[in-house]
């Protein structure tokens, strides 16, 4: 059933082509792409650019579709095609697009070559070169961003990376949006309450690698007093020598979603017609640098 499903959808995505190539004007032409995964599975959202070869202007971006396709119209001329997709490594190729014909390019993607792990030890935050940061939605609007600008912590590196260990405290008076009367609101009892909960502790219990240079680290939150599980989907950037010494740094990336109301953070102030002041998920974001520390470790400079 799968497979007759499949071969129906694939049937209308090449109705829906052939009538985008009756649409589009004489002078344009079709580019129909198929972007499969390692083993040859269809990758749904991989990002797409096309740039004109003769302008150089990207022209258009966009992202495949559940069956790993996207069709586009494009006037006649020679473009550079670059596909991205998490974990994988990109994609540049060069189409030729003809007035009123279908360029039809299948491309596969492979995974991308693992970085070298971290060197096993103690590894500590270096603030000014990490960011806490956070996105809420503000009456069921716009969003509003934020970040924590005290915090400490790092990562014990295991002999095996999948046995290490993180940790991370943050500040939470340190929060701020760019608007004190914000800010001093979200302070208060109606949102952190930082009196009477003046930290929020991250700590892990399991590093979980997965394909390419990326990991699920499972660990507990405690905020507001109240302690749930996360998992931060971690993309490792890698490690170098910062440029003094001996000094070691690595890098990664970080997301979670969390659910206010998890924490208690149910602030029930509404504005007219029933819309919440604050959406009922954060968004939290990390871009991480830790530094390598032993005894031999130079001390950076000021």
């Amino acid at each position: 059933m799968g497979l007759s499903l499949l071969r129906r959808n694939k049937a209308k995505g090449s109705r829906k082509e052939t009538a985008l190539l009756s649409r589009v004007p004489l002078t344009a032409g079709v580019l129909a792409l198929e972007v499969v995964g390692p083993v040859g599975h269809p990758l749904d959202g991989a990002e797409v650019q096309v740039k004109a070869n003769h302008t150089g202007h990207v022209v258009m971006r966009g992202r495949t579709d559940p069956f790993g396709t996207l069709t586009i119209g494009l006037p006649t001329g020679r473009y550079s095609v670059l596909i991205t997709a998490d974990g994988l490594l990109p994609v540049q190729t060069t189409v030729e697009i003809f007035a009123g014909r279908q360029n039809l390019s299948r491309i596969s993607m492979e995974h991308s070559r693992p970085l070298e792990p971290p060197e096993p030890g103690i590894w500590l935050f270096d603030p000014p070169h990490t960011a806490i940061r956070f996105i809420a939605r503000h009456v069921g609007m716009a969003n509003v961003h934020g970040r924590f600008t005290r915090f400490e912590g790092g990562v014990q590196v295991g002999e095996r990376p999948q046995d290490s260990y993180a940790e991370c405290t943050i500040d939470a008076s340190s929060i701020t949006t760019g608007n004190k009367t914000r800010d001093d609101h979200l302070r208060s009892a109606d949102f952190l309450d930082v009196e009477n909960y003046p930290h929020i502790y991250f700590v892990s219990h399991r590093f979980q690698p997965r394909p390419g240079n990326k990991w699920t680290v499972h660990g507990s939150l405690t905020l507001h007093g109240n302690s749930r599980s996360v998992q931060l989907e971690t993309d490792y950037l890698g490690s170098v020598n910062g440029g003094y010494g001996d000094e070691l740094r690595c890098a990664a990336k970080a997301r979670t979603e969390l659910h206010r109301e998890e924490y208690t953070l149910n602030w029930g102030n509404m504005l007219a017609r029933g819309i919440a002041i604050v959406g009922p998920t954060i968004q939290l974001e990390l871009d991480i640098q830790v530094m390598y520390r032993c005894d031999e470790t130079p001390t950076p400079p000021e």
